[in-house]
């Protein structure tokens, strides 16, 4: 059967997000032609509006419309501990889980040299000099449990081992290939009471 282009094309849009098949994508589709206009009027608005406010915190990394994020601006936070991420989506679910009231870092990826996927060298500058600079004492990684998450973090280990701060992973309360975006509040609780340290530092007690 064929479908008219500007469903096709919807469709094809819609294939793009993350773990969303064709089947997927048109059951998408076809529910959003069944709303209301105004249902497909506000989406759009909202997305526009998304699009030309959010951004990256300079600091942190973190989608915001301020800059820096709330976070990174927060006097409340504990500024001696930074955990680093790979994502926004890894930030928000530790957030939601209120188990961590520190400072944090968005990575952005994870090292796989594998697959030609490396870390900007910029990306690890920043990183050393937000830690250099700030009265951060323990460095904690924050990868989802599987052979990229373990690459990143020998990575950053080694980046950060001239500087006087401690470096601990996540324990292995994460089940090894699982994800910390689709970690429940208990589970991630575990893992970051229960963290490893894989480097001490010294200095900044």
């Amino acid at each position: 059967m064929a479908l008219s282009k500007p469903l096709e094309d919807l469709m094809r849009l819609f294939e793009r997000f993350p773990g969303i098949g064709e089947k997927s994508a048109r059951r998408m589709v076809l529910f959003l032609l069944q709303q209301p206009k105004g249902f497909s009027e506000a989406l759009a608005e909202g997305i526009r509006k998304c699009s030309s406010s959010l951004h990256p915190c300079s600091i942190c990394g973190n989608i915001t419309d301020d800059d820096p994020c709330s976070i990174c601006s927060d006097p409340f936070r504990d500024k001696s501990t930074l955990c680093i991420v790979e994502s926004v989506e890894d930030l928000i679910t530790l957030e939601q889980a209120g188990i961590y009231n520190g400072l944090y870092f968005v990575l952005g990826m994870l090292y796989s040299p594998l697959e030609g996927e490396e870390v900007s060298p910029q990306v690890l500058e920043r990183l050393v000099k937000r830690v250099s600079q700030g009265d951060i004492k323990e460095v904690i990684l924050a990868f989802s449990p599987k052979v990229e998450g373990e690459l990143t973090m020998n990575l950053i280990t080694s980046v950060l081992d001239p500087l006087p701060v401690t470096v601990s992973r996540l324990s292995y309360g994460l089940p090894v290939g699982g994800s910390v975006s689709f970690a429940d509040r208990t589970t991630l609780h575990a893992a970051l009471e229960a963290r490893t340290c894989l480097k001490r530092g010294e200095g900044r007690q």
